[in-house]
């Protein structure tokens, strides 16, 4: 862990009033973070093209203005379908059959 975070778990822990080890103070963190962490959501169609458009305008602004246009356009769109390795974990698109 960084210096950073051990740093707050120890204010964490003296904000509690009792007496806790670190790990101790960790698993409680841990078990607290997992009861109360919400479900993946799904994103609205709207939603999901909203966040696409916003990527690509990023995309836009971030391009090598050297680059040929081919060579461009291919460099988004692979960027904006995301590595292959995670597209089929992806909760967002529909699977394949």
């Amino acid at each position: 862990m960084h210096d950073q975070q051990i740093a707050e778990i120890d204010d964490w822990i003296s904000r509690q009033g009792q007496e806790m080890s670190r790990p101790d103070a960790i698993r409680r963190l841990v078990e607290i973070g997992l009861t109360h962490s919400n479900p993946a959501r799904y994103l609205s169609a709207k939603s999901a093209e909203k966040a696409k458009q916003l990527a690509a305008k990023t995309i836009d602004s971030l391009a090598d203005p050297e680059a040929p246009t081919e060579e461009a356009a291919n460099r988004k769109r692979r960027l904006l379908k995301g590595p292959e390795e995670f597209r089929e974990v992806r909760v967002d698109h529909a699977k394949k059959t």
